[in-house]
């Protein structure tokens, strides 16, 4: 490791300063552009040790666990960037993107996210000898920062932090690190532990105790069994109530669900059936079917079921058929598409190619894309365009506060 002094030239897509060098680009943490930094540096990662030539762009981070001078939590990564580059930042993310595959569409302004809205986090764990870590891991290391606050999340997760590593400790089998995905729902919140070694008997009673002598807990399962239900965890797809299966993905803000859901739902209004692909548990196919016969289609069970059954016990909505499918081994194939007149589709970050060579040969008349990969839904995109679909609007959205990730939602026109 050699100590030395360099210029930061601009961000790289993780958020990280890029220092040029003889041997290549340096990556250093809470750094940016236009800054002189001393680092220590590590092959191609710096460290930084102290700042020469302070950004205009840079501010005081809002949290106290955001500090290189100290022991700094790699949850966040651009807190010390202003808010118009910050945007300018996020929205670049999206139309870099595009341009790599040739695509030039508008890309319109940041649908910005603010602190406290995040209703979904995964926080790591992990048992000392002397103390319970629960936070997030120092960037791009296993170390835990045990945290005391968190201002991405919501007030009703970090006013429980001390219920968590309560409900946490309990469930802890050794010194192995393991995750704690926290939802909170309209019942209170709900706590899927995973990366965790069987519990003996004992533990789940223990564990159990400590929940039933807990206030807004909802649901603790491990491992995606369900360990006890004081409430039935609930959340609300545009005025659907959904029960969730433990750990299920769920959109990680309210504001950024309901801004994707708004766009979806508007370029869709006119279609009488319409496929949802990646369906979930339901976020765009409940709020569809108040409009349209909906078709939703994924691969995990229990997130289908739960989206039948509140499908089935809403009243007010139109039919909505469901079916348990792995897009990516078998997509829905030209002949089955003729059926619909409009798609949305929100994959994993992995994207959707296998179906999306299925739509662009297809006469759908409307599709929405959604996606949390930029790189992704740009390959998607140029194979719908090149299938002669238009792009008609590109809309980046922020629910991953002060993080490089971005969400954005495509609507194209055949």
């Amino acid at each position: 490791m050699s100590t030395e002094t360099v210029k930061i030239t601009r961000l790289g897509a993780q958020g990280h300063g890029i220092a040029e060098s003889d041997q290549g680009p340096v990556y250093v943490p809470h750094t940016l552009p236009g800054e002189t930094v001393a680092i220590a540096r590590n092959g191609n990662h710096g460290s930084l040790m102290s700042i020469a030539q302070v950004s205009p762009d840079r501010i005081t981070p809002l949290c106290r666990h955001f500090d290189p001078d100290r022991d700094a939590c790699g949850g966040c990564s651009l807190q010390h960037l202003a808010e118009t580059p910050y945007r300018d930042f996020k929205r670049e993310l999206v139309v870099e993107a595009l341009k790599s595959k040739g695509l030039a569409p508008e890309v319109g302004e940041l649908v910005v996210a603010q602190p406290g809205e995040r209703r979904r986090t995964v926080f790591s764990a992990r048992k000392t000898e002397k103390d319970f870590l629960l936070g997030f891991n120092r960037a791009e290391t296993n170390h835990i920062v045990s945290i005391e606050e968190c201002p991405i999340a919501s007030p009703g997760i970090t006013a429980r932090l001390e219920a968590i590593r309560a409900v946490g400790q309990a469930l802890a089998v050794g010194s192995d690190t393991f995750h704690i995905t926290v939802l909170e729902t309209l019942s209170g919140l709900d706590l899927a532990a995973h990366d965790l070694k069987p519990l003996s008997d004992k533990q789940r009673r223990a564990a159990t105790e400590t929940v039933l002598g807990l206030k807004g807990i909802a649901r603790v399962s491990v491992n995606g069994e369900v360990l006890i239900e004081p409430q039935k965890p609930l959340i609300d797809f545009g005025g659907v109530k959904v029960s969730p299966p433990p750990g299920a993905f769920t959109q990680a803000t309210k504001p950024a669900e309901d801004a994707m859901a708004d766009l979806v739902l508007s370029h869709l209004a006119k279609a009488k059936r319409v496929l949802d692909l990646f369906a979930g548990s339901g976020t765009f196919a409940l709020r569809l079917a108040r409009m349209a016969k909906v078709h939703a289609v994924e691969g995990e069970e229990k997130s289908l079921k739960a989206l039948d059954h509140a499908a089935r016990n809403t009243q007010g909505l139109k039919p909505v058929s469901v079916e348990k499918r792995d897009l990516f081994r078998r997509p829905m194939t030209l002949l089955e598409l003729k059926n619909y007149d409009a798609v949305v589709f929100d994959p994993p970050r992995a994207g959707a190619e296998a179906q999306v060579k299925e739509l662009a040969r297809s006469g759908i008349k409307s599709i929405a894309a959604v996606s949390c990969n930029p790189g992704t839904l740009a390959r998607d995109l140029r194979i719908l365009v090149d299938g002669g679909y238009r792009i008609t609007s590109v809309t980046p959205i922020d629910q991953f506060l002060w993080s490089p990730h971005v969400e954005t939602v495509a609507l194209l026109r055949k």
